[in-house]
Order: structure tokens, then C-alpha cells, then sequence
């Protein structure tokens, strides 16, 4: 079978840093990035001609705009502005995936609306009833996966089983790991920890170990301790656990860096230290991933940071665009038919 192409469509007008930081993204992105992709741009047409010409990149053939004259705020309810902006570029973005003009679709923009369009105009994936949210959270040396980092606050075992599914195949696409190991997050790894939702799923991961390579319960203490590379949880846990790390990470440079500058002994340390301060601040750049991917649905949606920079937006690109060419759905798909049949069977025979 032979290489599946991306198109991408690019919600160029959300976002805090708005379209300039779009246009930045693509020129830094087609300079550095080996990206084998076309992009379509969704937003107001003559101000996103004025960006491109200007940032000396509107011959390039890669890219092309769809116009949209709406833009939906940070600030607005899912539901409410999706009905009432339908022209917003959010909506149109989504709307180019379910055609089938684009193979993937990344925003920068409301949360609650991007997951909204996406599961109502692309509908879950075949025998998956809820999408989940699945984040890259970085560690000193090994990266791994968080899912459900969100969409789905009060899951079913069932749905746990999917997300780990999902998660699996997200980490082959995004960390390049051949069977990812999968640990269901509790209070503790002895067996029969954690809650009633816990320990149904722990029942159901183990009969569905082999689809996915399920190593047990993982507790807080482990959690950057690579013990697994796909951790799996319920989306109100792994969305705590997502914007906390995300706080810890922001504190601890913010501390660093004031401490160091509190003396001119310290900075003078900071110097001879400089090549390993900046290898700590590789090794922990949420930027290297730059999105979230919303798993599960008939198409690819990818939400990156509201507050993202021409990098971060970059690489959320070049993850959709590896998500689409290795055509990691059909991979889940297949796994959740087979875990499917498995639940199906543990179910009559209960």
C-alpha cells in the first residue's frame, strides 16, 4: 500500500497570538520542518493574502485559503457558538475534514468548541461511543502519552478500554514506540486499588492484554519514572493531572530563573552551566508535540495551546500530517473490533 497524503486544514484566525503567529509558524515550519503535506488556511481570505505576501510564502503551492468570515472567541460556549458561527473558521475547518478535502484539522482555538464540532459533525469511530483527549507530557528521558487528558470526565470501563487503545497507537505515531507498555493511573499498583470505575477497568484491560501490552496500575510516585509510556485514566483525573504538571513545569523554570538572578555569583554558574540548562529546557518543551489530539472520532482534530508560537503550531502540523500518512485510525479501529468481541464475551459470560 502505498504513502497516504495530508492535507491539513489550519484554523488561521484562533488563538491568543492570532493569524501573524500562523504565517510565522509556516514560514519558520517549511524552512526547517521536513513536512511532506499540503495546508489549507481557514480565515478572513484578503487578510491572510496580506500575511503570506508579505512573509514572501504566497507562491508556495502547498498552500491554499478557504475563506471564513466569523471567528470564535476563547470566552464562548461550545454548543452556542458553533450553531451560531457557522461561517467561523473553527467550523469551516471541521467542515473541510468531514468532506474529505482535508485528512486532519489543527486549531489553536476554544477548547469546548474544537471538541464540540469535532464529535458532532465527525461522529465517533465504529463500536467507540466517546472521543478522548490524549496529551504528550514531557520527562527527562522519556516522553509519554496522557489519555484521557479531558473530553470525558465520567467514563465507562469500556470507554477506559478504548482510550488505552487509542493511546497506544497515538504513542507508536508520535514517540515511535513499537508496543507501548499501558498503565492504568490509581492510588496505588497493588491489585483491587482505586475506585469502583478503577477496578472494573483493570478487569477489562487484562482480558484485552495483547491488543494492547497492559502493564497494570501505575500510582502518582511513577508517573516520570518510565514505568509505562501510555498512561490511561478517566478525563476529570487526567485533566488535573495535565494542567498540574503543567504548573509544576512553569514554576520550577520561574523559581530557577530568579534564583540565579538574585546573584552575580549564580549567573556567572549559569554560564558554565548554560549547555545543560538548555538541554533541560529540550528534554521538558511541551512545544515539541504542540497539540492534543481529540482520538477516536472519523477524522483527526488536533487542539494546540491557545497561547502557541510558530513552533509549537508547527510541530502540532507535523503530528497530524503522521497521524494521517500512517494511518493510525484504521489501526485503532481494528484493535477496538477485536476488544470489542472481547467485552462482548466477558459480558454474556458474567
Amino acid at each position: 500500500m502505498g504513502k497516504i497524503s495530508a492535507t491539513i486544514a489550519l484554523d488561521a484566525m484562533s488563538g491568543d497570538l492570532g493569524p501573524t503567529e500562523i504565517i510565522r509558524a509556516l514560514r519558520w515550519g517549511f524552512k526547517n520542518l521536513s513536512l511532506d503535506c499540503n495546508i489549507v488556511l481557514v480565515g478572513k481570505e484578503e487578510l491572510l493574502r496580506r500575511l503570506l505576501k508579505k512573509a514572501k510564502i504566497d507562491q508556495d503551492s502547498r498552500l491554499s485559503i478557504v475563506n471564513a468570515s466569523q471567528v470564535i472567541n476563547m470566552d464562548e460556549k461550545p454548543i452556542q457558538s458553533i450553531k451560531q458561527k457557522k461561517d467561523s473558521s473553527l467550523v469551516r475547518m471541521v467542515d473541510l475534514v468531514k468532506v474529505g478535502q482535508c485528512n486532519a484539522a489543527v486549531s489553536c482555538g476554544n477548547t469546548g468548541s474544537l471538541m464540540a464540532a469535532g464529535t458532532l459533525k465527525l461522529r465517533p469511530m465504529a463500536g467507540l461511543e466517546r472521543p478522548a483527549l490524549a496529551s504528550v507530557i514531557p520527562s527527562k528521558d522519556h516522553h509519554f502519552v496522557l489519555i484521557d487528558a479531558g473530553a470525558n470526565p465520567t467514563p465507562k470501563p469500556e470507554h477506559i478500554v478504548h482510550n488505552a487503545i487509542l493511546g497506544s497507537r497515538y504513542c507508536q505515531v508520535a514517540l515511535n514506540r513499537d508496543f507501548p507498555r499501558v498503565g492504568l493511573l490509581s492510588n496505588g499498583t497493588e491489585e483491587g486499588k482505586g475506585n469502583e470505575l478503577t477496578q472494573e477497568s483493570y478487569e477489562l484491560l487484562k482480558k484485552v492484554d495483547g491488543i494492547i501490552n497492559f502493564n497494570g496500575l501505575v500510582e502518582g510516585l511513577q508517573i516520570f519514572e518510565n514505568k509505562v509510556d501510555v498512561i490511561v485514566c478517566d478525563g476529570f483525573t487526567g485533566n488535573i493531572l495535565l494542567k498540574g504538571c503543567e504548573s509544576l513545569f512553569s514554576m520550577v523554570k520561574g523559581f530557577l530563573k530568579d534564583e540565579i538572578e538574585k546573584k552575580a555569583i549564580r549567573k556567572l554558574g549559569a554560564l558554565f552551566c548554560k549547555g545543560a540548562l538548555l538541554e533541560v529546557k529540550k528534554q521538558l518543551n511541551p512545544d515539541t508535540y504542540g497539540g492534543a489530539p481529540l482520538l477516536g472520532l472519523r477524522g483527526n482534530i488536533l487542539k494546540a495551546h491557545g497561547n502557541s508560537n510558530q513552533y509549537a503550531i508547527m510541530n502540532a502540523i507535523r503530528i497530524a500530517s503522521e497521524i494521517v500518512t500512517q494511518d493510525m485510525n484504521a489501526m485503532a479501529l481494528a484493535d477496538i473490533e477485536k476488544a470489542n468481541e472481547i467485552i462482548k464475551s466477558k459480558n454474556k459470560n458474567s
